[in-house]
């Protein structure tokens, strides 16, 4: 039996000259272990329409880079560097949403998910939220609650579970295209699914880094492997 071809678009190094693609490996072990076959994308114009014709569903891997400025709060734009990688993923995007193929979005892939779909970032969550508890520091987790009822209830299988957490931008406002299906205890959106989509899902953790382990949030990259099947 063919397995489901997930194509992952992959990062790059913004911070120190953008001259090298980058990616957690386990992005690709993830979806290998939920029964995909996982292939990387590059940003070159020539693979979107493979990409959107040739591949069962998409992993969008996180990323410091900017987006445009109306995808931010009014007065407010990014401070992180802009990347190469933008311009393809949101066409990739775009293909997935129209043709209601399936997409996961990690962390700033959440990020794109949501603000294609009419949400707003800050680009600064502790300025924006001075209450919010820490989000930015690598190896830090905390809790997040999940909405039930949701296709990430489903998935996960359980009410709260620990995400570690390493973002500095954040869901400012939602849209009504998009529903919040997990925050945190101080009100971060950590996870959404796009109201119209059937499996389109965005974590604002990174998942990937629970790969090699029996984590419940694993079952998402079932979940996006079952929905491309």
């Amino acid at each position: 039996m063919r397995k489901p071809r997930i194509a992952i678009i992959l990062d790059e190094n913004t911070s120190t000259g953008g001259n090298r693609y980058e990616a957690a490996k386990g992005y690709f072990l993830a979806v290998s272990n939920a029964g995909g076959l996982p292939l990387g994308i590059p940003y070159l114009t020539d693979v979107v329409d493979v990409v959107l014709n040739e591949f069962d569903g998409l992993v969008v891997v996180g990323g410091r880079f900017a987006y445009p400025d109306d995808w931010y709060i009014s007065g407010e734009t990014s401070r992180s560097p802009a990347s190469e990688r933008f311009d393809i993923e949101r066409a990739i995007m775009e293909g997935y949403l129209e043709r209601d193929k399936p997409i996961l979005g990690i962390c700033a892939g959440m990020q794109s998910l949501a603000c294609l779909n009419g949400c707003r970032l800050t680009p600064d969550l502790r300025m924006s939220f001075p209450t919010a508890d820490e989000h930015d520091k690598r190896d830090h987790v905390h809790a997040v609650d999940i909405l039930p009822g949701t296709r990430l209830a489903g998935m996960v299988g359980r009410p709260r579970i620990d995400v570690n957490t390493f973002h500095r931008e954040a869901i400012a406002q939602l849209s009504p295209a998009v529903l919040a299906s997990a925050h945190a205890d101080d009100g971060i959106v950590e996870a959404i699914e796009v109201v119209s989509s059937a499996f389109a899902v965005g974590l604002q953790w990174h998942q990937e880094l629970f790969a090699e382990t029996n984590h419940p949030g694993n079952g998402v990259f079932r979940g996006l492997v079952e929905a491309a099947s």
